[in-house]
């Protein structure tokens, strides 16, 4: 059985909650998030907790309980406190703008790379080798950060890439010739 799906969720402060057709509606503070459940599952609504519980006991439904209710406390949490992501550049050259609402990577290419900013997502570059996203909604954040990282990962031998904010970093020793 899943503990985590089996656990309640609390309806914090100024955030409802409402379920219909297979999707949980939660809104609060002039911000939306919607999340479909699959009919395995029932979600009720009651007073002021959330409670997920599986129709039956297939594999399907076992292993899918414990992620909805994961995502609608995330989108629960995310409406009243909101989801921070940090970003660190580290080479030479490597710089970070905004440009209006467009994020603008100097990484040692001959191109500035630039991202649009999504709905829902502010993006901060306190300095130059920082990036801080802000948002509602923890995936949104984590798909962007994610294609941001992508676009230069660490790599081992120097370290330098676009990297999560305390991420460790394996290094490798450079490659050495043995001479007889």
């Amino acid at each position: 059985m899943s503990r985590i799906g089996q656990e309640p969720i609390t309806i914090e402060e100024g955030v409802e909650v409402s379920v219909k057709d297979g999707i949980v509606l939660v809104s609060g503070n002039g911000k939306e998030l919607k999340i479909p459940f699959p009919e395995t599952l029932k979600v009720e609504v009651k007073e002021d907790t959330v409670i997920v519980t599986r129709v039956n006991d297939e594999k399907q439904s076992k292993s899918i309980h414990g992620t909805i209710r994961m995502l609608i406390f995330n989108a629960i949490y995310g409406i009243k406190h909101g989801f921070e992501k940090k970003l660190e550049l580290v080479g030479v050259g490597y710089r970070a703008k905004m440009e209006g609402s467009t994020l603008v990577l100097s990484l040692g290419l001959n191109h500035p790379v630039k991202f649009e900013s999504l709905e829902g997502i502010l993006i901060e570059v306190p300095k130059e080798t920082e990036i801080i996203l802000k948002g509602y909604d923890k995936q949104k954040i984590g798909e962007f950060a994610a294609k941001v990282r992508a676009t230069r990962k660490p790599e081992p031998y120097k370290g330098k890439g676009i990297r999560y904010a305390g991420e460790y970093v394996r290094r490798k020793s450079s490659k050495t010739s043995i001479i007889e």
